[in-house]
């Protein structure tokens, strides 16, 4: 489905950044990995690569929220490749503080990492995408931008601005035949979530309808569809993957 296309994934060293980066290449992507240290990113293209030694998978760490090194991540993966055709902008941290506890600090660095760079990101890949005529941006929400969630108010907050710059991103930049658009997952099978008490899993497991929670890769499988050709019409759109959760 993404055979020859160079594609780039921030936040792709682990859990649902991890299977796009697995499931890109394995419909014939060529794939660049960010993660926020080199030795993540190296673990996680040394997995990959024992899966597979033919996977055309490289790795980056530059700071997103840092213009110039964004700008010559981008530059080095044009001159290599010649073309960027997707960007996913999976990067995102969480918390879940109580409102009276939350600091200034904690706010600051979640609207960084979850939307300040995928603004950054966006802003130079752009460029490159309008020279070569089109181009698939796709933006990592959650099911709680649109339900919101009990604690925590950064996250959710985070996420309501990543399906605000997706649906204006879309209108602002079709006319370049560059499509932007935004999966928003539910209770997914990651490591953080593996690692908690069956105690706290089952009360979630009851409120999704399809009775269980969701794995990365069929969160993946989306990513897949909307940086595909199969997607040339989609554009504007938060698609949830989230077993329809009732909140």
């Amino acid at each position: 489905m993404l055979k020859n296309k160079v594609a780039i994934v921030t936040g792709g060293t682990r859990g649902i950044g991890l299977a796009i980066v697995r499931n890109y290449l394995n419909n014939g992507a060529k794939v660049i990995l960010c993660g926020s240290k080199q030795s993540t990113v190296d673990t996680a293209i040394n997995i990959l690569r024992n899966e597979n030694s033919l996977y055309e998978v490289y790795g980056y760490y530059p700071d997103l929220c840092n213009e110039e090194e964004v700008k010559d991540m981008f530059n080095d993966i044009y001159t290599k490749y010649g073309k960027i055709d997707i960007l996913v902008n999976n990067a995102g941290i969480s918390a879940t503080t109580d409102l009276v506890d939350y600091t200034i600090e904690e706010y600051d660095k979640i609207m960084d990492i979850n939307v300040k760079a995928a603004f950054v990101c966006s802003k130079e890949v752009v460029k490159f995408m309008k020279e070569q005529g089109y181009g698939s941006i796709i933006n990592t929400s959650s099911m709680v931008s649109i339900y919101g969630q009990p604690r925590g108010v950064g996250y959710p907050t985070s996420k309501y601005a990543i399906n605000g710059m997706t649906k204006s991103l879309a209108r602002e930049l079709g006319k370049y035949n560059i499509r932007v658009n935004a999966v928003a997952p539910g209770v997914t099978n990651t490591d953080m979530v593996a690692n908690l008490p069956e105690q706290y899993i089952e009360p979630l497991r009851k409120t999704i309808p399809l009775g269980r929670i969701g794995e990365p890769e069929e969160v993946a499988n989306v990513f897949l569809f909307l940086g595909s050709d199969l997607a040339s019409y989609v554009t504007g759109t938060v698609i949830s993957v989230d077993g329809a959760a009732i909140n």
